[in-house]
């Protein structure tokens, strides 16, 4: 009996451990898995607050990010509010406008100008324009009629949003000296087509802004380049011109330097390319037989001139003011002649005729942007491009002024100094124009063999000039006392 009770008491006792170690392992996975939902909640927690504080951070950088482009925004608005405008300039355009001959004698000149100015402010546009404001060219055709430029003038003077704050191009002298006047009274400036010595005289041209040289200056250096070309000491001079402000502008400054280098001028014809009928110059120049010539007109009396003079006979050299020549003559048939006698003064240099920076991004840009233009015309895109350097640079230095109304725009002409990158000489409007005045021109051999005027300009080729002389001013040049206009019309 002992010996049972004491097995019964083993057996409970055994019993009561293993019930014991039972609970014991169930409140140990208990505690386990309670350990484990508290870990797996502690991490979903922590999962959801470090997502709650990107969204946080998230929702700043958006916050900041708008924020900064307010601000940007908030920036622009004020730096254009402390822009002063009146005419011709919004919070979004700047309108610019040019009466440019597309009609009439020098259209073939004027309208490739055009294309340039185009693609240049294209460019312009493309990076953000000009105190954040898009350039708007106003082109209209003037047909080189002065009434049509007086027509052409009321329009882009127009004293609202639909005028303009300046004129990057006036094509013509006596088509710019009917507006001189005006340009001054309505605070407005232009860049002439127009090399007229006037222009620098602050009491008629004040607002009239040219670039490089005029047709006195050109005209001085040309005839003494003649003069070195032809081997004579005083070679006999001829001096063919248009009335007005264009011809009687370049005749003058042959004449001064006639007088000053001692030729003689055995025919005068300033003024004398009036109407359609050539053939009194034409026979005059034959039996004058210079043995140089200036010559002041446009291409196409160029070449009946000219062409007329070589066919009866007439073997001097030619020169003239640079409207008078145009690549295109090269494929007519006085091209042989114009090679044989012609050397073609300029004011600037002409395509690819140098490797400046300014020549290399012209370049780049014009072919890229005008694929379909051609050699013809092809260095005439040079007037065009530094037009709209000129225009750009005025534009700027109005906008750092704060002033882009049009007095302020006039004001702004007068401080900037261009720097045309190798283009043209670097040029001001400040001070005395006896200082400022630009005196250095370019002149080019004509040389037809390589002339491929109808290539495109994508691919190599040549307009069939080669460069004498680049910057050149004579002695008659450099010692000339400039204090007035080397022509000043009667009327």
């Amino acid at each position: 009996m002992t010996r049972m009770r004491w097995l019964v008491a083993l057996v409970a006792a055994l019993s009561l451990f293993a019930a014991a170690c039972s609970a014991a392992e169930d409140a140990a996975d208990t505690a386990t898995d309670a350990v484990g939902d508290a870990a797996e909640a502690a991490g979903d927690a922590a999962e959801d607050a470090a997502e709650a504080v990107e969204d946080v951070v998230d929702g700043d950088d958006d916050a900041m990010e708008e924020e900064d482009a307010m601000e940007e925004e908030d920036a622009m608005e004020e730096e254009s509010a402390e822009i002063a405008t009146d005419y011709g300039v919004t919070e979004d355009a700047i309108r610019i406008g040019l009466s440019a001959d597309l009609s009439g004698p020098f259209s073939a000149l004027t309208s490739v100008i055009v294309d340039a100015q185009t693609a240049y402010f294209d460019r312009v546009n493309e990076n953000g324009g000009i105190a954040g404001r898009e350039v708007e060219l106003v082109v209209l055709d003037n047909a080189y009629d002065v009434p049509t430029q007086l027509d052409n003038y009321a329009e882009l003077a127009d004293e609202s949003e639909d005028g303009v704050v300046m004129i990057s191009q006036s094509t013509g002298s006596p088509h710019t000296s009917a507006i001189a006047g005006d340009l001054a009274d309505d605070d407005l400036i232009a860049i002439p087509l127009s090399w007229y010595s006037g222009w620098a005289d602050q009491e008629f041209g004040s607002n009239v802004f040219e670039l490089y040289t005029n047709y006195c200056f050109e005209g001085m250096n040309g005839v003494e380049f003649l003069v070195e070309q032809s081997g004579e000491a005083a070679p006999t001079l001829a001096i063919v011109s248009r009335p007005g402000e264009y011809g009687q502008d370049g005749a003058a400054g042959a004449r001064i330097a006639a007088e000053a280098l001692g030729l003689e001028i055995v025919y005068d014809g300033e003024g004398a390319i009036a109407g359609d009928d050539f053939t009194p110059v034409i026979s005059q120049l034959v039996a004058a037989q210079p043995q140089i010539v200036w010559f002041t007109g446009s291409p196409t009396e160029l070449a009946q001139i000219f062409g007329g003079a070589a066919a009866g006979g007439l073997t001097a050299l030619w020169s003239g003011s640079s409207p008078s020549y145009n690549v295109a003559l090269l494929d007519t048939p006085v091209g042989p002649a114009l090679d044989a006698f012609y050397f073609h003064s300029t004011y600037a240099a002409l395509w690819n005729a140098n490797d400046s920076a300014g020549m290399q991004d012209m370049v780049s840009e014009i072919t890229a942007r005008i694929p379909e233009g051609n050699y013809a015309q092809s260095d005439t895109y040079v007037i065009g491009w530094t037009e709209a350097m000129f225009a750009e640079a005025v534009l700027e230095q109005a906008a750092a002024n704060g002033d882009m109304t049009r007095a302020g725009v006039v004001a702004a002409a007068n401080q900037v100094t261009v720097d045309f990158q190798g283009l043209a000489p670097d040029q001001s409007w400040t001070g005395d124009p006896n200082d400022f005045a630009v005196r250095a021109s370019y002149i080019y051999d004509v040389v037809l063999a390589d002339a491929t005027p109808t290539t495109p300009i994508t691919e190599a080729g040549s307009s069939g000039l080669s460069l004498v002389k680049e910057n050149f001013v004579g002695s008659v040049a450099a010692g000339f006392e400039f204090t007035e206009p080397c022509f000043v019309s009667e009327g």
